[in-house]
């Protein structure tokens, strides 16, 4: 698949790195840091590119900057439509410490708001980017660890869900965009436990239903 990586931080970088090791074509933009773009391209043998560029005929789009700036990104990438688009940006502010949505709607929700003709999935948002390496090394493993999707298109759930089972994650359907409304403060739960208690920032969850 062509993806087009939209930011280059810890998020954009990690899954980047790991999808070009799957065999997928990788184009990334939007950083203030060409030389960081042109540094990622090499290392992923794809291509470092204005945003526009990036998303122009793109399979999948990997949503991945700071909530703040959303407005001057989706700018630049122009109306995506038709086009999945992978959210994992959490509606934080400039602190990184409070949301600034909810709790009657989602970052999600405003995505789609936004750009309504894109095929909006969020998704990655719930496990932290230092998980991706270790995740993807034990790819094939028993009891996988599960990762929520959740947006109003199925198909482009069906994209989602190959990219994340590329990782190695197991995709848990959590329903529509709607349910970001909740999915975005467990957000903030996973991060406390992975940066704010002990044991390192590696981690991963798995639900199950006990029955019987």
């Amino acid at each position: 698949m062509k993806i087009a990586i939209l930011g280059s931080g810890l998020m954009g970088a990690k899954l980047g790195r790991i999808w070009a090791q799957c065999g997928h074509e990788l184009r990334f933009a939007y950083s203030r840091s060409q030389a960081k773009l042109e540094r990622l391209a090499t290392e992923t043998g794809g291509r470092a590119t204005s945003v526009s560029e990036a998303v122009a005929g793109a399979d999948a789009i990997l949503l991945a900057v700071h909530w703040s700036r959303i407005e001057d990104v989706l700018s630049q990438a122009g109306d995506m439509a038709g086009q999945v688009v992978l959210n994992c940006c959490v509606p934080l502010d400039t602190s990184n410490s409070d949301l600034v949505l909810g709790p009657k709607t989602s970052g999600a929700e405003q995505l789609a708001a936004m750009r309504p003709d894109a095929r909006w999935v969020a998704t990655f948002n719930t496990s932290p980017s230092e998980s991706f390496a270790p995740v993807f090394a034990r790819k094939g493993q028993a009891d996988p660890p599960q990762l929520l999707i959740y947006g109003n298109d199925e198909s482009a759930k069906s994209v989602a869900r190959g990219l994340i089972e590329d990782i190695g994650f197991t995709p848990v359907d959590a329903g529509g965009l709607r349910t970001g409304r909740f999915v975005e403060p467990f957000a903030m739960v996973t991060a406390e436990l992975a940066y704010g208690q002990p044991g390192g920032p590696a981690l991963t969850y798995r639900f199950e239903k006990l029955r019987g």
